[in-house]
C-alpha cells in the first residue's frame, strides 16, 4: 500500500489535474505570456503550481518548496520539488501527452516520486527501496537486450537552447543502431513509461531538477540504471541524463560518448 507520503502527493497532483483538464478543454482561450524562447507558461501552469505548493505545504508544512514557475519558498533543507505542467507545449497545442511532476528530496537524495498523467488517470509513484509502481501495479524496466530491438525516448533541444549540433550527432548514431527512437515531449513521462517498460532507454541534455526528481527515482525502483551523459551521478545538477535498463544503459552511453 503506498505511504502516507504518497497519498500526499496522489491528493496534490489529482486536484491540479482536475483544473489542468478544465483548461486544457479549453486551450485556446488561455491566456499564455512567454517565459523563454520557446518555453511558455500558461496561466494554467501557474494554477496548478499553487494548487500543489498549497496542498503539499497544507500537509507537510515542515518541507520547503522548489517549483519551476515559483522558485524556492521555505528555508528547510529538505524539499518537494514540483514541476506542475511538464510538457508545457504540448498543452498549448491541444496534444494530450503533459504531466504533473512530484518529487521529495530528503538530505539530498529524493526519497519518493509521483508523476500524475490527468489525460489517463494515471499515476505513477515511486518510493526508495520500496519499489515503482501504477496505482497498485509493481513496475519493472523491460529484459530487452539487443540495441537492435530496442526503441528509446528523447528530448530534442528547441529555440533557444545551443546544443542542437551536439544532440544531431548523437542522435544520428544512436537511430542506426536501434529498432526505434521516438520524442514525445514530456521529459516525466519518457522516464516514467522507462520504468514501465514501454521504452528501452531515454536521454535528454539541458534539464532542471523538477524535471528529473521523481522519474529518475521510478527508473531506479523499477530496476533500472540513471546517471549522468559520463556515466556519473551528476544529472540532477548537470541537466544531462541517460536512464535505461540495466543492459542498454552502457550500451547507450557508449553510442552517445563515441558520437559526442
Amino acid at each position: 500500500m503506498p505511504s502516507a507520503i504518497i497519498n500526499v502527493m496522489d491528493r496534490a497532483a489529482r486536484k491540479a489535474g482536475r483544473a489542468l483538464i478544465r483548461d486544457f478543454g479549453e486551450v485556446e482561450q488561455l491566456q499564455v505570456s512567454k517565459k523563454g524562447a520557446a518555453d511558455f507558461v500558461s496561466a494554467a501552469d501557474l494554477k496548478a503550481e499553487r494548487t500543489l505548493r498549497e496542498e503539499l505545504t497544507r500537509a507537510r508544512p515542515e518541507f520547503s518548496f522548489l517549483g519551476e514557475e515559483g522558485g524556492i519558498t521555505g528555508a528547510a533543507r529538505d524539499r518537494w520539488v514540483v514541476d506542475p505542467l511538464d510538457g508545457t507545449t504540448n498543452f498549448l497545442h491541444g496534444i494530450p501527452h503533459f504531466a504533473i511532476s512530484i518529487g521529495l528530496e530528503i538530505s539530498g537524495k529524493i526519497v519518493a516520486g509521483a508523476i500524475f498523467e490527468p489525460i489517463r488517470d494515471d499515476f505513477y509513484w515511486a518510493e526508495r527501496g520500496v519499489g515503482s509502481y501504477l496505482g497498485n501495479r509493481r513496475l519493472r524496466v523491460s529484459a530487452r537486450n539487443k540495441l537492435t530491438e530496442a526503441v528509446f525516448v528523447t528530448g530534442i533541444p528547441h529555440l533557444g537552447k545551443d546544443r542542437h549540433k551536439r544532440f544531431l550527432t548523437g542522435l544520428a548514431s544512436v537511430m542506426g543502431k536501434v529498432a526505434g527512437v521516438r520524442r514525445f515531449g514530456s521529459a516525466a513521462l519518457d522516464m516514467a513509461y522507462v520504468a514501465a517498460g514501454r521504452f528501452d532507454g531515454y536521454w535528454e541534455f539541458g534539464l532542471n531538477p523538477w524535471d528529473l526528481a521523481a522519474g529518475e527515482l521510478l527508473v531506479r525502483e523499477a530496476g533500472g540504471f540513471v546517471t549522468d551523459i559520463a556515466g556519473g551521478d551528476t544529472h540532477l545538477e548537470g541537466g544531462g541524463i541517460v536512464a535505461a535498463n540495466p543492459v542498454l544503459h552502457s550500451e547507450l552511453i557508449a553510442i552517445l560518448e563515441e558520437s559526442m
